[in-house]
């Protein structure tokens, strides 16, 4: 006689007098994909631990330090009170090594292409670039090298020749020294960077509200939309002849929206679902970066990136430094008063940044 046959009727059960658990069931076929996909999980773990260590590692050691705190000392503007942060962005017009190549111009030696004061506050959604022309004078500060030598002040010098004449953490001091702002971090890319992080991405899409035609570079492109490749967006972000007045203020513009596109397409990128691009796009950004030894490695870039990940690149307020145009030397700009003064308290307070602040004399078109 079967099992059934014989059980006690189920209106005839003792009810139980435990409180019942309501248990969760899933699907068998769910139960079985979790266990299939945790088994796969671990078997490419394993396999690969060797070669993912090794990726690692490269990666890591690709990324170039640089101690801010050793250099600079004591004796800088203080951290805001916010949980706000401050990030001075330099792109390196070195024309070293596989920037040779690269090269658009007709100079020497190395300078800060483009600076930018990326500044998020506090709350982290929302962010402020402020771009330094880098034909600004500016009255450099005391300085010691790396390897301990001093540099003494100077005045009337030009932004961008601080990189060049002494180094990276100078160009911060000078920038803390102009600002009374405290730079958090330093990230410098450069031309090999720049290039190799656009083709690495798949070219970023533009709109330009007018054509420009630059002779100097042969940069040719029509009013519209345009995808450029790393050669061109070099090209587009260097331009100076053919946008403006033909100063490095016309560019400021070029340089802004082209930075919100980039931020943006990175951002929109399926990362996850393609681990050769995301191999391929670290290890070009990585190659040619250096930061603050505060960022210097794979896992503390990483842990501040997720930190900015509410930050919408297309929310991203983008200003230029007040200047005006020099008295003495009509080529040159210099910081433009009250304006520039208004700008970097509103940044050191972590405030809203008045309409006033935003207004240049000189504007180069």
């Amino acid at each position: 006689m079967s099992h059934s046959a014989t059980a006690e009727p189920r209106s005839a059960r003792r009810p139980d007098p435990r409180p019942q658990r309501r248990r969760r069931r899933d699907k068998p076929g769910k139960r079985r994909w979790l266990r299939a996909t945790l088994i796969a999980l671990a078997v490419l773990l394993i396999g690969a631990a060797g070669t993912g260590y090794w990726f690692y590692q490269h990666l890591d050691g690709n990324i170039d330090g640089l101690d801010l705190n050793k250099q600079l000392g004591d004796d800088r503007p203080e951290r805001l009170p916010t949980s706000g942060q401050n990030i001075l962005v330099l792109g390196s017009d070195s024309r070293a090594g596989a920037n040779a190549s690269l090269d658009t111009g007709h100079v020497s030696g190395a300078r800060s292409d483009t600076a930018l004061v990326m500044h998020i506050p506090e709350g982290r959604t929302r962010a402020t670039a402020v771009s330094i022309p880098r034909d600004t004078l500016v009255t450099r500060p005391a300085c010691t090298k790396a390897d301990g030598t001093a540099v003494p002040s100077a005045r009337r010098v030009m932004f961008n020749s601080v990189y060049s004449q002494v180094d990276s953490a100078c160009v911060v001091k000078t920038v803390e020294a102009m600002t009374g702002v405290r730079m958090d971090h330093y990230v410098e890319i450069d031309f090999a960077g720049f290039k190799g992080l656009v083709d690495a991405v798949g070219g970023v899409t533009v709109t330009l509200d007018q054509d420009i035609h630059d002779k100097s570079s042969g940069l040719q492109m029509s009013a519209g939309t345009h995808r450029l490749n790393g050669t061109q967006a070099l090209r587009f972000v260097r331009t100076r002849h053919g946008v403006g007045d033909g100063s490095d203020l016309g560019r400021i513009g070029l340089q802004q929206k082209f930075m919100i596109a980039l931020l943006s397409e990175i951002k929109k990128q399926d990362l996850l679902g393609s681990p050769t691009k995301t191999y391929k796009i670290a290890n070009t950004l990585t190659s040619s970066l250096t930061t603050d030894s505060d960022l210097a490695s794979l896992t503390k870039l990483a842990t501040f990136a997720r930190s900015m990940g509410d930050v919408d690149p297309a929310d991203m307020e983008t200003i230029m430094l007040p200047v005006a145009y020099d008295k003495v030397d009509p080529n040159r700009v210099v910081t433009a008063e009250p304006q520039a003064r208004q700008l970097w308290k509103a940044i050191r307070t972590d405030s809203a940044i008045p309409a006033s602040a935003k207004k240049s004399p000189a504007t180069g078109g």
